[in-house]
């Protein structure tokens, strides 16, 4: 299985490309510079070199080729002001379902955040607010995709962590934290559970495997 995961280089994807890889998969993620590319190869995954802030749809869906699923797991980060969180949370995740779509990949699974909410109302922070409307217009720009077979994963608030191995996995949860590789963990088990398709879920610590949660969300609990 291919899955090209956009944010190649973020701690998550790194992280989950070792979980791939680790599995006998073939996971590519997308960095925008060259010295990022050796993380990846060290991580088992194949670097693919692509500024998703400067890109076409057509050029990225030339590296999509033969991939069964892709991964939205790229964001403009802590630092970045209001209008990167567009370019990058909001407008290269909607290029990646353009891409998608060109080439033929159904599978999309978009790491959002809890509270993303395209009218999110903020006013204490306006970085923040934009994010968050940022994320919850990503989302919902993915969702009206039938194109598409999405999953939109909505993790609380994320801590470094070595992971648990244990969530709560839901269409709701209480506020929370989860840990990064946790929400790797999630992701992988995703991609092999096509009926979390059409889901929108939140993700925080709890007391459930990454297996029996994930098994649940798709309904195959009991």
């Amino acid at each position: 299985m291919r899955t090209v995961i956009a944010g190649g280089h973020g701690q998550i994807a790194l992280h989950l490309e070792r979980l791939l890889a680790a599995r006998g998969e073939r996971p590519a993620g997308i960095i925008r510079r060259p010295e990022q590319a050796q993380d990846l190869v060290d991580a088992g995954a194949e670097p693919l070199l692509l500024d998703l802030e400067a890109a076409t749809a057509t050029r990225l869906a030339a590296l999509l080729t033969g991939a069964d699923a892709v991964v939205f797991a790229a964001g403009a980060g802590p630092g970045s002001g209001a209008a990167r969180k567009n370019t990058v949370d909001r407008d290269a995740a909607v290029l990646l379902a353009d891409a998608a779509e060109l080439a033929g990949v159904r599978r999309y699974l978009m790491v959002s955040a809890m509270a993303a909410d395209a009218q999110a109302h903020f006013p204490a922070d306006e970085v923040f607010e934009t994010y968050l409307r940022a994320k919850g217009a990503a989302d919902d720009a993915v969702r009206a995709r039938t194109a598409l077979d999405w999953t939109v994963l909505r993790p609380g608030r994320l801590t470094d962590g070595p992971g648990t191995g244990l969530v709560r996995l839901a269409p709701s949860v209480d506020r929370g934290a989860v840990d990064r590789a946790d929400v790797a963990a999630v992701l992988a088990a995703l991609l092999r559970e096509p009926g979390t398709a059409g889901l929108t879920l939140e993700l925080v610590a709890g007391n459930a495997t990454v297996e029996e949660a994930v098994a649940a969300a798709a309904g195959h609990d009991g």
